[in-house]
């Protein structure tokens, strides 16, 4: 899957320092979309994930929403997403 990564943050939330900081160590590039300073963007995370909560990752019409650092990397095997 080549798609871009959009992570939705707020840059306080302990999850997301800690979903940044993997994502980085292994490697992969993505989008960082802080919904605290742009309202727009946390109504889109909103309407995609159905939520409030972050981190949120989107690749595509994939959607992993308000997950811990330990989901990562079985969601993005299981949809393919390298590096």
């Amino acid at each position: 899957m080549d798609q871009p990564l959009q992570l939705y943050v707020k840059t306080w939330c302990p999850w997301c320092v800690r979903a940044k900081a993997w994502l980085d160590a292994k490697g992969y590039h993505y989008e960082e979309i802080d919904v605290e300073a742009d309202r727009d963007a946390y109504e889109t995370m909103i309407r995609l994930s159905g939520q409030r909560l972050t981190p949120t990752l989107v690749v595509g019409d994939q959607i992993l929403a308000d997950f811990g650092p330990e989901a990562l990397e079985p969601f993005l095997t299981r949809n393919g997403i390298t590096p």
